[in-house]
């Protein structure tokens, strides 16, 4: 191998996958079988669920606020989900604006991906266009991309990476790349191992300008989609790489300078371990308290047949519209029933502009865990 050397275009970035000895071994293995153990009873837990789109609105937007933080884009729990509240057409601003992108463009890319079974090049732009809402695609090549340092001080415009650069250059590695995560066939790896590595190399490339950190991993998540690993984007992975986001960069250079594939791989099993855990618990303390609230409106003889459940716990700011359905056909009975909940304790009212929205304070609760 040649010696890597940060300041000039990685253009010899080495094609997946990498040799087998770099990264295949006994330690790697039993990781691997425990993180797909895991995956696989998540998948099965959520395929229990009565309405999934509650896990899925909750769980997508906490995978949107930890990605976007790893990125340095911060904001707080209570100001990401008022903004949830705002009318449409509200214009928001910050971080919450950033973080909702990143929501909007999982979305997008699980539409896609689940119509189409296959990730491609029009798709890993979808996501991206949606994460920056730009018009803006793959990198023209005459853009001079460098990754610098973070942080302060005399090393902040130090460059540390500088990624392929050329006419056709990214185009002919995200095509590589797409066919080493596409083709089972010609690269016959277990999907977890495949997401891993895939997910080192999309960082290697940096197609876009920015935005490529988030774009990629939400691009993770598809994949795990595209081969039955899930069904849904519920996988909290953002969460433990901004816990260990030291870790995350170190492993990813690790790769690029020395071919320590074997670190970085056990790193992203282990993200899935315990990300899978993570998601897992959210999801049946969510239950339990839907159904605690079930049996403490039945205890004092409120409407439960009237009212969907379910949408209480969607979010936790809750406009009176938001509970419209063929049994609540008018907003008046909306907020009767919202006034119901209220004065059992179970919900909270505030003003919000010129209106009430009600706060469901027990799952704001599990979800800022």
């Amino acid at each position: 191998m040649e010696a890597f050397d940060r300041n000039i275009p990685y253009n010899q970035l080495p094609p997946l996958p990498p040799a087998t000895e770099l990264y295949r071994d006994e330690e790697v293995l039993k990781k691997l079988m425990l993180a797909s153990r895991r995956l696989a009873e998540l998948k099965g837990l959520a395929s229990t669920l009565p309405n999934q789109s509650i896990f899925v609105n909750t769980i997508a937007l906490r995978e949107a606020k930890a990605s976007s933080a790893i990125e340095n884009i911060f904001t707080t729990d209570d100001e990401l989900y008022r903004s949830l509240s705002y009318q449409e057409d509200d214009y928001l601003e910050g971080p919450a604006k950033e973080i909702l992108h990143y929501r909007e463009a999982l979305w997008k890319g699980f539409q896609r991906i689940t119509a189409e079974r296959t990730l491609t090049i029009d798709t890993i732009i979808d996501v991206y266009r949606e994460v920056k809402r730009t018009h803006d695609g793959i990198r023209p090549y005459q853009a001079e991309v460098v990754i610098k340092k973070r942080g302060w001080g005399s090393l902040v415009a130090e460059t540390v990476y500088t990624p392929p650069r050329g006419k056709g250059v990214v185009e002919k590695k995200m095509a590589e790349l797409l066919e080493f995560l596409n083709d089972d066939t010609k690269y016959p790896i277990d999907s977890l191992l495949k997401m891993a590595m895939a997910h080192y190399q999309f960082e290697a490339i940096h197609p876009f300008r920015d935005g490529n950190g988030r774009t990629g991993r939400i691009l993770c998540i598809l994949y795990l989609i595209q081969k039955q690993l899930l069904d849904l984007p519920v996988l909290y992975l953002s969460a433990y790489i901004l816990q260990n986001k030291d870790d995350y960069y170190w492993k990813l250079n690790g790769v690029t300078g020395t071919l320590l594939w074997k670190s970085w791989i056990l790193y992203m099993l282990e993200a899935v371990s315990q990300t899978v855990e993570y998601t897992t618990d959210k999801i049946l303390r969510i239950k339990d308290l839907i159904e605690k609230t079930r049996t403490m409106m039945m205890e004092n003889n409120l409407p439960v047949g009237k009212m969907d459940l379910p949408k209480l716990f969607e979010q936790p700011y809750i406009r009176p519209r938001n509970l419209l359905s063929e049994k609540i056909r008018s907003v008046n009975t909306a907020k009767k029933y919202l006034s119901q909940l209220e004065s059992l304790g179970m919900l909270t009212k505030e003003k919000v502009g010129k209106e009430y929205i009600w706060f469901n304070t027990d799952l704001m609760t599990i979800l800022s865990d």
